[in-house]
């Protein structure tokens, strides 16, 4: 559903804070570590899982969307059935919140299959 080309950036990111997590627990493991460091560590996690986080739906969710809407538009040149709702979803893609996002997708996924029912008749 989402092209694998947006998503190189969070997996780089992702790894990082697995590799984080497991420092946590080195640091947890041994009983000499500084209690405010371990602190230190998890504080960065979180920050990096909530910019993980951002980035999929501000970048890979709505560059996702956008190539979706596109192809849509151009599948449906007047007469798909859809006309309105793939006009509806151009009009709200640039106002969409990033929790919004999400529900989008499956819109236009929805909007694809019917499309690709339509081509195939």
């Amino acid at each position: 559903m989402l092209p694998s080309d947006l998503n190189g950036n969070i997996t780089t990111r992702l790894k990082t804070i697995k590799g984080q997590v497991e420092g946590i627990i080195h640091m947890l493991e041994d009983e000499s570590k500084d209690p405010e460091q371990i602190l230190i560590q998890f504080k960065s996690v979180d920050k990096g899982l909530q910019k993980a986080r951002h980035l999929l739906l501000d970048e890979v969710f709505r560059k996702s969307l956008a190539i979706k809407i596109v192809k849509a538009v151009e599948a449906c040149p007047g007469n798909c059935g859809k006309e309105e709702k793939i006009e509806q979803i151009l009009k709200e893609f640039p106002e969409l919140g990033l929790e919004e996002l999400t529900d989008k997708m499956k819109e236009i996924v929805l909007l694809e299959d019917h499309l690709k029912k339509i081509e195939g008749s």
